[in-house]
């Protein structure tokens, strides 16, 4: 982590393909297994689509393109336009590429020959994306048509559906359309060593770019300021060139709007002395990401009331994370959090009764509305929440909890809780028969404009419990005194 006096005491580290290899193995131990279990013949080819350019509407102008994520997975290619197989019976994998017209030489850079992305990409084989059906046909070793094991599948953050692998020649291969989207969702879910390694690096550059932006923040920037600082910081110095996902550089009351940052909400107000930052950014390092959250105050120093909110939020993130380990229900977690945020806010007069009354009541959900975190990988919101036959639960708040499942060595997730005040859902809390008894009008008062207070840290499930990926300060008297311009991590001797 860089001291006060250095930009940064990182490096973009190398990646090695091999990450890549061991995710295809990994898959092919799985569907085998699978196969097997189910008394199916071991033969077959997985068969994915990789992501294609986009153009900004009717336009000329290309997007900068990123790999489709299952895709980037089994395959780590940066470039657009490709497929890719894994014949199940011989372990092969098989890369297709554009056949590029001979002025991509012109415009774009030198045509590689195919040599280079077998080499590139540690795989068995690589043709143009003109002869996938005669190259599956020839590596086919069943009678029949080849069969091709397509992705199709519902992501349970989105609701959107992966899309099955489309080519010229299609109806010429038996197709499976159910078997290949949970196995290789599962798969991602278990990170192996390589995996955190990345993971570790994306976390530990925005670490240290959002211990920059604290530094740095003054009374009168605007949000989007802070929001540059970050990008230029993981680009310059990390090599991030994508982050993964809209940075949200909420400030004042802007802090209580969850998504706050998008294209009608821009990160474009003025910060005003006596504010709280509410600052969720992270970056990604070959398409393994990032996301971090830190609240501070904008001037540096925090009030009583500020003080308040944030220790409850810190109080509850670290009993989450000292309580996590393999075998831990994340709805128990999510609940443990709520308990101790209400506890927080009773303690200080917010709300008054019995806490126990307010769980039942779902008073928590009142003041954080979002679920207690998420897997984190090539996806912000990686996949695998939901497996076959876990329910989303009803009830507010842990209605939207992206994942109720049992923690495992291996997952990666965010713990993120939250305290805020958000008028649309307070006012209908005050004035419930069931929720009214709890608010004290008087003190809730003062917090009207306060927005709200978020941490949120990475952390991997070990065996025996858990890792904090995350290396921000977090203590009020860290943040104070690296924004007083102290070295981060802090001398603890002194």
């Amino acid at each position: 982590m860089a001291s006060s006096s250095s930009a940064s005491s990182l490096s973009p580290p190398g990646v090695p393909m091999e990450l890549h290899v061991t995710n295809r193995e990994k898959l092919l131990s799985s569907l085998r297994h699978e196969l097997s279990h189910s008394s199916r013949p071991l033969h077959g080819f997985v068969f994915l689509q990789g992501g294609d350019e986009q153009a900004r509407h009717d336009t000329d102008h290309i997007e900068l393109f990123r790999q489709e994520s299952f895709f980037a997975y089994l395959f780590g290619v940066r470039e657009p336009g490709f497929y890719g197989a894994i014949d199940i019976a011989t372990g092969n994998s098989i890369l297709f590429t554009p056949r590029l017209p001979s002025d991509y030489a012109v415009w774009m850079g030198e045509i590689k020959p195919l040599s280079h992305f077998k080499e590139r990409y540690m795989v068995s084989m690589v043709y143009y994306t003109d002869e996938i059906t005669g190259v599956l046909h020839d590596q086919f070793q069943g009678s029949g048509k080849p069969l091709l094991f397509l992705l199709h599948g519902l992501n349970t953050d989105s609701n959107n559906y992966a899309k099955p692998a489309e080519f010229e020649g299609v109806d010429k291969f038996e197709k499976d359309l159910t078997t290949l989207h949970p196995i290789l969702t599962e798969c991602r879910v278990l990170k192996s060593d390589k995996e955190l390694a990345l993971i570790q690096f994306a976390n530990d550059i925005s670490s240290e770019a959002h211990v920059e932006v604290m530094r740095k923040t003054r009374v009168g920037m605007k949000e989007y300021q802070l929001e540059s600082m970050f990008l230029h910081h993981t680009y310059m110095y990390g090599g991030c060139r994508h982050c993964s996902y809209t940075c949200i550089c909420a400030t004042g009351e802007n802090s209580s709007v969850l998504h706050y940052g998008h294209a009608a909400a821009p990160n474009d107000r003025a910060l005003e002395d006596g504010d709280m930052a509410l600052l969720d950014m992270g970056a990604e390092y070959h398409f393994y990401g990032s996301d971090i959250t830190c609240s501070f105050p904008v001037n540096g120093k925090f009030t009583s009331d500020q003080s308040l909110i944030y220790n409850a939020v810190l109080d509850a993130h670290d009993a989450v994370i000292s309580t996590m380990k393999p075998g831990v229900n994340w709805v128990d977690m999510h609940l443990l959090a709520e308990k101790i945020i209400l506890e927080s806010l009773k303690k200080g007069c917010i709300i008054v009764g019995n806490v126990d009354d307010m769980m039942a009541e779902r008073l928590g959900a009142v003041f954080m509305p979002h679920g207690l975190g998420h897997f984190l990988g090539i996806d912000t919101h990686d996949p695998g929440g939901y497996l076959k036959g876990l329910e989303r639960r009803k009830e507010p708040g842990l209605r939207s909890l992206r994942t109720v499942r049992e923690l495992q060595e291996g997952m990666v997730i965010t713990v993120e809780p939250g305290c805020y005040f958000i008028d649309a859902l307070l006012r209908p809390a005050m004035e419930s028969s069931n929720t009214s008894r709890f608010f004290n009008e008087e003190v809730i008062g003062r917090f009207k404009c306060f927005g709200g207070v978020r941490i949120e840290s990475d952390v991997h499930v070990t065996a025996s419990g858990c890792k904090n990926m995350t290396k921000c300060p977090r203590k009020i008297w860290e943040i104070e005194a690296v924004m007083a311009g102290e070295p981060w991590p802090l001398d603890k001797t002194l």
